[in-house]
C-alpha cells in the first residue's frame, strides 16, 4: 500500500470533523471545540431592554446627525414662514388701519364739503326767490303804472264837429220873438235862429252876447266864442 503524506493542518481537519473521543479526556483543555455545522455564526442581535446609554452609542447618534440637520433646518423654515406671516399680518392690519383713518378723514372732509354747499345752496335758493319776488312786484307796479298812465283815446269826432269848430261866432241879434245868431264860416258870414239845425244833426240851442251852443242829437255840445272856436 503506497505511503500518503497528509500535511499537520489536513490531520487537524479531519480530527475536527471527526470529533473528540470520549473516552480521552481532556484535563487541560488542548483541545478545540468543535462547533456544529448546522448552526452558522451569526451577529449578535440588539436585546430589547438595552439601555439608554448602548441606544445612543456614538456609532447611532453619528448616524441620526443629517436627519436631526433636515428636521431641525424644516423647523427653522416653518418658524421663519410663521415670522413673516406675522410681520406681514402686522403690516397688513397697519395698513388697513392707516387707510381706515385716511377713509374716515376723507368722509369728514366731504362732509363738511355737503354741509357748505348745501348752505351755499339754500343761500341762493333763497336769493333767488327775492328776486323774483322783485321782479313779480316791479312788473305789477309796471303794469299798475302803465294802467294808470293809459292814455283815454280821444272820443271819435262826429259829422261836420271838426268844420263847426272852425267857425267865429260874430254875435247874436233879437227881434220880437226871434232870437238869431251869426257866424263867420270861412266862407262868409251865415246866419241861423236859434232852434235851427245848423249842419247835420247840429242844432243852435243857446244864445249869450258872447257864446253860442250847439248841441248834437247824441248829447254832444259845442260852444263857439266871438274870439276863438272851442
Amino acid at each position: 500500500m503506497p505511503s500518503r503524506h497528509i500535511s499537520p493542518q489536513s490531520f487537524d481537519d479531519i480530527l475536527s470533523e471527526l470529533g473528540d473521543d470520549p473516552a480521552i479526556t481532556d484535563p487541560h483543555g488542548i483541545r478545540k471545540p468543535t462547533y456544529p455545522k448546522s448552526t452558522p455564526l451569526q451577529p449578535p442581535k440588539p436585546s430589547k431592554d438595552r439601555t439608554a446609554p448602548d441606544a445612543f452609542s456614538s456609532q447611532n447618534l453619528l448616524g441620526q446627525i443629517p436627519k436631526l440637520g433636515g428636521f431641525l433646518a424644516f423647523a427653522a423654515c416653518i418658524f421663519g414662514a410663521g415670522i413673516v406671516l406675522m410681520v406681514g399680518y402686522e403690516s397688513l392690519k397697519t395698513s388697513s388701519e392707516a387707510q381706515i383713518q385716511e377713509s374716515h378723514k376723507e368722509i369728514a372732509i366731504l362732509k363738511k364739503e355737503f354741509i357748505q354747499l348745501r348752505t351755499e345752496l339754500q343761500m341762493e335758493q333763497d336769493d333767488l326767490y327775492e328776486a323774483i319776488d322783485l321782479v313779480e312786484v316791479s312788473v305789477h307796479s309796471l303794469i299798475e303804472n302803465k294802467s294808470a298812465h293809459k292814455v283815454t283815446p280821444k272820443p271819435q269826432a262826429l259829422p261836420h264837429e271838426v268844420e263847426l269848430r272852425r267857425w267865429r261866432y260874430l254875435g247874436a241879434s233879437q227881434m220880437g220873438g226871434s232870437h238869431k245868431a251869426f257866424f263867420d264860416s270861412g266862407q262868409g258870414t251865415v246866419m241861423f235862429q236859434k232852434g235851427m239845425l245848423v249842419l247835420g244833426d247840429w242844432r243852435l240851442t243857446h244864445l249869450e252876447k258872447d257864446l253860442a251852443t250847439l248841441s248834437h242829437s247824441k248829447g254832444k255840445t259845442l260852444n263857439l266864442k266871438p274870439s276863438k272856436t272851442e
